[in-house]
């Protein structure tokens, strides 16, 4: 750290939401290394988001030395230093790799606890960081995905204050968690006073429709080759791009999901939602 500018520094460790911890030893070094100390110094290692932040830390700063070294005529980091930071890495469980990113060993990163998914943001920050670290482990990505499509459903049916049952399929809560906020296909919102609206346009329908279908179809992907079954071998096959293809058609129905919960013109807030029927359909009083 010594030949980086203090600025950059503290930069660094801000950036991922790092302060000083002002109670740290001051210890040993010049400035810089000591400024360094008091931002590792509070990072939990107990804390997997607290160990994430960091490690992007240590990759974005020895990224920046070696740019900063090319850009000044040498080769980079010196290959005596890169094969002493690997092996330090790596008793650890991470991977250096030749590009000067850092992955870490295969850990339960990417689990979602549905239950403890209570609110919007939380989801959120779940979705980013599957996008994150879903390409470098396909199955992991593809579990999460669908307990993400699992926690939005039943986000939205707390907030519309409507019964959970626990037993209930995925496809079913889908299902039931889209008519609440009048997304199925089947239980769009009426027209008021004859006035076209995009939210019961034929091609809304059909949009719905196939959003339904997609967020099922995570759910029957998971069930064959994601993460959550008790495989006794991992799958074959999956890359990166199957990891991209259900993470990003489970965040295009939650991110759905989500904005149709918050927004304040949104049809299911101008209409009185009644019980369910025997058929799971929910109606509207006008």
């Amino acid at each position: 750290m010594s030949t980086l500018a203090a600025a950059a520094i503290g930069e660094y460790w801000e950036n991922e939401h790092f302060t000083q911890n002002a109670d740290a030893p001051s210890g040993d070094g010049g400035i810089r290394k000591q400024l360094f100390d008091s931002y590792a110094a509070s990072v939990d290692w107990t804390d997997e988001d607290h160990v994430a932040r960091a490690l992007r830390v240590f990759e974005s700063l020895l990224r920046r030395l070696d740019r900063e070294s090319r850009k000044y005529g040498g080769d980079g980091l010196p290959a005596d230093t890169v094969a002493e930071l690997r092996e330090a890495f790596a008793r650890d469980g991470c991977c250096l790799d030749g590009e000067l990113r850092l992955h870490t060993a295969r850990v339960a990163r990417l689990t979602i606890h549905v239950d403890a998914l209570t609110e919007a943001s939380g989801i959120h920050a779940e979705l980013e960081r599957v996008r994150r670290f879903g390409a470098e482990y396909p199955d992991d990505a593809i579990g999460a995905a669908k307990q993400l499509i699992e926690a939005t459903a039943k986000l939205v049916l707390l907030k519309r204050e409507l019964p959970v049952d626990e037993r209930q399929d995925l496809p079913a809560l889908i299902k039931q968690a889209q008519q609440a906020l009048h997304l199925h296909p089947a239980a769009l919102p009426p027209a008021r006073d004859g006035a076209a609206s995009p939210d019961n346009a034929d091609s809304i329908k059909r949009i719905l429709g196939a959003l339904t279908s997609a967020a099922i179809g995570v759910a029957e992907l998971r069930n064959r080759y994601g993460t959550g079954h008790g495989r006794l071998a991992a799958p074959t096959g999956l890359g990166p791009r199957h990891a991209r293809f259900a993470v990003g058609t489970a965040s295009t129905w939650c991110e759905l999901m989500l904005d149709t919960l918050a927004d304040p013109d949104a049809p299911w807030r101008k209409a009185a939602v009644t019980a369910p029927p025997a058929t799971g359909i929910l109606t509207t009083s006008t």
